[in-house]
């Protein structure tokens, strides 16, 4: 690793080690050798060395119950660290044979996500610091945890992805590992005797590696080149970019931000707002087939705290759209495999939901099928959403394909010079 990275990765996760007494038993006791305000240059070597860890740990399938399922099976380093298949959701379990219920989304532009809260307000960086913004953060389609080392936990003890009966479990896996080494020279010789403290090291170690711009958030998309000054949009994609800002046409923007903040920071393409849309119900998830099932996002039936709230029922995080033209599934069931199929929904839900949406026996749309009559309050209908069946959509199609050839400009890769 070079000099200038070591420094950038440091930088990056220095904050984790001066909490990392916090984040273990607060009787366990973590030997470092220097004071909790270590000198710059070591605390940039034990980053790295960190960062290096939670690499390994990431690519690592004997983390898994079935020995074959590591993070980068569904996160793919190869594909902007989503998954590398069009499959709606993803198996795991003991066997890999156990479907998930949700699809799963690229990690790559995730450091930035807050901690979740209800009553969301930008900062004066940010934009207008007056606005409750409302929902807001976390990480997972529900924004459930807000750190990324809580996240990590989540697909260690999922039955149906890494399959690990307990922290336990995963920690002894980590024990016989090639890299147990390191996490003894990183924390103690002794630290696999407590298994709470090595779980918790497991966590911050995949939550350092995932705070790494250079893989992922290096910002090297075309358009990023064209916010810098140093590439041109074709005419199709600056068309694309307009409707997609337009607040009376595409207002993409709305929740996912496309152009430099106040401060000149590089858009994020989220608000990282939850929001209801009314995706279609998959029926390639196999949950879907029981009638009686429903994902209701914030308030259940994963996320516990807040069931108690018919308000955040249906609502699911908006995703950064960086990267999204190579991505093989869409939404959070994964109901649509085509970028344009996608678009084209946010076009025409309301004006031909017959598109979309399976028809009755009595001839009718049975429009937001995959949520309960009693929560489709919930649902957005700012535009393009504020149109009736037969009206005019207010995009056109070739406002779509607008759209879409602008997308494809967020592909990292265009640009990797510094």
């Amino acid at each position: 690793m070079s000099s200038a990275l070591t420094r950038s990765v440091g930088l990056v996760v220095i904050a984790l080690l001066r909490t990392a007494v916090a984040a273990h038993e607060p009787d366990s006791e973590i030997v470092l050798p220097w004071p909790p305000d270590p000198p710059v240059g070591p605390a940039l070597v034990r980053a790295a060395a960190i960062v290096t860890l939670g690499r390994e740990l990431f690519r690592d399938p004997m983390l898994s119950a079935s020995g074959e399922m590591s993070c980068a099976t569904c996160h793919d380093p190869a594909n902007h660290f989503a998954p590398p298949n069009g499959l709606a959701v993803q198996r795991g379990g003991a066997k890999l044979d156990k479907p998930g219920t949700r699809a799963t989304p690229s990690l790559t532009y995730a450091a930035s996500t807050p901690f979740f809260t209800e009553h969301y307000y930008e900062s004066e960086d940010e934009g207008d610091e007056s606005v409750d913004q409302g929902p807001t953060g976390g990480r997972t389609w529900d924004g459930r945890v807000s750190r990324a080392r809580d996240q990590a936990a989540i697909p260690l003890l999922a039955p149906n992805e890494m399959a690990n009966a307990s922290e336990a479990a995963v920690v002894g896996r980590a024990a016989h590992a090639p890299y147990a080494e390191q996490i003894k020279s990183l924390y103690g010789e002794h630290v696999f005797e407590d298994v709470h403290r090595t779980f918790a090291v497991i966590g911050e170690a995949l939550e350092a590696y995932q705070q790494t711009p250079a893989e992922f958030s290096p910002f090297t998309s075309k358009y990023d080149a064209f916010l810098r000054g140093r590439a041109e949009l074709t005419p199709q994609e600056a068309r694309g970019l307009q409707v997609f800002d337009d607040p009376d046409k595409g207002n993409c923007a709305h929740c996912h931000k496309s152009q430099l903040s106040p401060t000149l920071a590089l858009p994020l393409f989220t608000d990282y707002g939850l929001v209801a849309i009314g995706a279609p119900r998959n029926y390639e998830i196999p949950a879907n087939s029981d009638p009686t099932y429903f994902d209701l996002g914030a308030c259940g039936p994963v996320r516990k705290d807040l069931a108690d709230r018919p308000d955040f029922c249906g609502l699911f995080k908006a995703p950064s759209l960086r990267n999204v033209a190579t991505r093989h599934s869409f939404y959070h069931n994964g109901v649509f495999h085509t970028l344009e199929e996608a678009v084209s929904f946010y076009a025409t839900r309301d004006t031909n939901p017959e598109r979309w949406y399976p028809i009755g026996t009595d001839g009718e749309v049975r429009k937001f099928d995959d949520l309960p009559a009693r929560y489709q309050v919930n649902i957005n209908f700012e535009p393009p959403f504020d149109r009736k069946r037969g009206e005019e959509p207010a995009l056109s199609e070739q406002d779509v394909a607008d759209i879409v050839a602008f997308l494809r400009t967020l592909t990292d890769g265009f640009d990797s010079q510094p």
